[in-house]
């Protein structure tokens, strides 16, 4: 068991056998690198078969396994492969404290001596369960590690009240930890990909509840797409339905346009855009906003679930269900220069309460409390 002054953390396979690229991966990828620092506590990532790009990139962090490429006919296996080896190697394991999934599972693979805990990131699927397939094991999954777990980590306060109010878990029985926020400084190493002209940001996945329909719509409707595009950064290509609801609003083509790529481009979009605007329904914590701020882009955003806790008072907010109020924050925020520079200054302020070091740091403070009591 743990001494007064070091604990023996695992961090589990499961996250980083489904991400090469990610914000979860890249969240455990963070505290898992930072924490060993902070009290000398021996971090560890056991992942027997893994796929993810984060991992191993930190000599702080020791990781057990193997990095592999996966394709559609090994996806089965891998997940065999790293049920058994752990479940098998953790039966025996008497010196481990903090077991830490990093998804959602059925299965308890953590070692007897190790408390449990599990992470909760939204709670989407209780939300709009419509919008999920009723093949879809992540609620059953989700509602399986939350039984187990001996301590719950929420990524904001909404989350944990959403949580709270569809399981009845106790709320001595959870803390919230925000997120923080990274991405590779390395602006204009893809210019030839960033639009000259001036142009808002989005990005991420643009179904369901990220209202990716509502911000065409909004987009539509106001007189900014004869100055301004609109480019959507990451999410998979142009969708036949996204084409149609484009072709159907009136929006001329070339006017939206989908990229993809690495982080370096992505922070060159961040620079370039006269805004960034995020439409989303619902979020756990909501990362983009904060990478927007730290390049000194403006930010545009719902005013609904975590987004407020998250942005402060540094956004212009807006009723997501609402394209026209939609309309009228973009419209108000990007005519007015003084506005946009209020914006970007407030964003700066706004992202030094977010890092990854204070994530680790509370982090382990809940880990702390967990073997206290």
């Amino acid at each position: 068991m743990a001494t007064k002054n070091h604990m023996r953390i695992t961090y589990d396979y499961q996250i980083f056998s489904k991400q090469r690229y990610g914000g979860i991966s890249r969240y455990f990828h963070e505290i898992a690198s930072i924490i060993p620092s902070i009290d000398g506590d021996y971090v560890e990532i056991f992942a027997p078969l893994y796929v993810n790009e984060y991992i191993g990139s930190s000599k702080a962090t020791a990781v057990n396994g193997t990095k592999f490429s996966p394709n559609k006919f090994t996806k089965l296996a891998v997940k065999f492969v790293n049920v058994s080896v752990t479940c098998l190697r953790n039966r025996t394991k008497r010196n481990t404290d903090i077991f830490h999934e990093t998804y959602y599972s059925m299965l308890d693979c953590a070692p007897r001596s190790a408390k449990r805990v599990i992470t909760v990131y939204d709670m989407i699927h209780e939300r709009f369960p419509d919008l999920f397939s009723r093949y879809d094991v992540t609620h059953r999954a989700k509602r399986s590690a939350l039984q187990r777990a001996d301590h719950i980590i929420c990524i904001s306060e909404n989350t944990r009240h959403d949580l709270i109010e569809a399981t009845n878990i106790p709320i001595e029985k959870t803390s919230v930890v925000h997120l923080g926020y990274s991405l590779i400084t390395n602006p204009r190493s893809s210019p030839s990909l960033v639009p000259e002209a001036p142009y808002l940001l989005y990005v991420g996945a643009r179904g369901g509840y990220k209202n990716f329909e509502g911000l065409l719509e909004a987009y539509s409707r106001s007189n900014l797409h004869a100055e301004f595009s609109l480019v959507c950064f990451g999410g998979g290509s142009v969708t036949s339905r996204e084409s149609s609801l484009i072709h159907s609003l009136g929006i001329k083509p070339g006017k939206v346009v989908f990229l993809s790529g690495c982080d370096s481009l992505l922070s060159s979009l961040y620079v370039s855009a006269s805004a960034f605007v995020y439409p989303s329904k619902y979020e756990g914590f909501g990362i983009p906003p904060l990478e927007a701020m730290s390049f000194g882009c403006p930010v545009v955003c719902s005013n609904t679930s975590s987004m407020p806790e998250v942005v402060g008072d540094a956004a212009e907010l807006f009723d997501p269900h609402d394209p026209e109020g939609l309309r009228e924050a973009l419209e108000q925020v990007l005519s007015s220069p003084d506005r946009l520079r209020q914006l970007a200054a407030l964003g700066h302020e706004r992202i030094k309460l977010f890092s990854w070091e204070k994530c680790a740091r509370e982090t382990l403070d809940a880990y702390k409390h967990i073997l206290q009591s």
